[in-house]
């Protein structure tokens, strides 16, 4: 028990509290920015079991913010890099890298042997999906943003008894500010500190340390070197998810596909059939659609598809869900 010994002898931790670490399964959606110091740390505080899921690949631009990995990575998958560098920080911990996307045709899968997921992947479309399966399944969700210089992390989900409100219920409606880490930037301090924050909310989730971090937010701005906490224990639930995400795979025969990727980004649509319009033409009204049919929003990350739904909601009654399609045409396999 040396490895652990200076954790151990915290007050608030304790050897039976590390006992059910080292039982713990954790998923973790993202070996990026936030990602690597949230392994980092559990993998250091000695969770049993986690499930690392990453389809990306390691490039330079990357390396500032994502200290796991060095120059001798670049080109290579994160999710197997950072079962590589975390099997030689502890040895001890079992760390599974999976590299394909999470998605709604995998997410219960990925989630079904889990104790807690944590949402690193800074990605719209990866946090909806998580919440809504881990609202669905009583999982809880430790889910982190970033931008810039400011950031924010909190707890959700869990049981009926000891849980907290979805994503959806604190965040119901897309920020008015669209903007990304790939169009406006991030520093790596705010990442650390943020997927750090995750690591010791999971902590102290999967301990049952008081207060419980699920019904917690804390939000941060480096800029102003200032942290707020706060609670939304008391965030309803909206009665029905207004735009769900599906999968590529999912789509049904007689969906109304609709794809939002111009061909720079995707020469090929999604399907054959597919409609290209642009988001612009749905926020125009210059779409016209059969209401008994379902219409499915496809763009890369499924921002322009949330947007567009926002905006056709308004003339039409029909049944919409997205999908957030990545760059290339073909979906990804789900997990087996």
């Amino acid at each position: 028990m040396s490895r652990y010994a200076r954790q151990i002898i915290v007050e608030e931790m304790g050897i039976e509290r590390q006992k059910r670490l080292e039982n713990a399964h954790v998923l973790i959606i993202g070996a990026g920015g936030l990602g690597c110091p949230a392994l980092n740390y559990l993998v250091g505080a000695g969770v049993g079991h986690i499930t690392l899921v990453d389809d990306d690949i390691i490039e330079r631009s990357n390396l500032h913010r994502q200290p796991l990995y060095g120059e001798k990575d670049l080109g290579r998958k994160k999710a197997e890099a950072a079962r590589d560098r975390l099997h030689d920080l502890n040895p001890e911990v079992t760390v599974t890298a999976k590299t394909t996307r999470l998605t709604p045709a995998n997410v219960d899968v990925l989630l079904q042997d889990a104790d807690i997921a944590l949402d690193c992947a800074d990605s719209y479309a990866v946090t909806y999906i998580l919440s809504d399966a881990c609202k669905r399944l009583e999982k809880p969700l430790i889910s982190a943003s970033a931008l810039g210089l400011s950031g924010y992390v909190g707890g959700y989900c869990g049981t009926a008894e000891n849980g907290a409100p979805s994503v959806r219920a604190l965040f119901p409606d897309l920020p008015k500010n669209l903007a990304t880490c790939a169009s406006a930037g991030v520093l790596g301090p705010l990442v650390g500190t943020l997927g750090t924050i995750q690591a010791q909310m999971a902590i102290a989730a999967l301990t049952d340390m008081s207060p419980s971090p699920l019904g917690q937010m804390v939000t941060v701005n480096l800029s102003q070197y200032g942290f707020r906490s706060f609670r939304f224990d008391k965030a309803p639930e909206p009665k029905e998810v207004p735009f769900a995400f599906i999968a590529p795979e999912q789509l049904l025969p007689d969906d109304v596909l609709i794809e939002l990727r111009d061909t720079t980004e995707t020469p090929q649509n999604l399907r054959d059939d597919a409609l290209r319009y642009s988001t612009q033409d749905l926020l125009e009204n210059r779409v016209d659609l059969a209401t008994d049919k379902r219409v499915a929003l496809c763009c890369r990350s499924g921002l322009r598809a949330w947007r567009a739904a926002s905006a056709l909601r308004q003339v039409f009654s029909g049944h919409i869900v997205l999908v957030a399609a990545g760059d290339s045409s073909p979906p990804s396999p789900s997990v087996q």
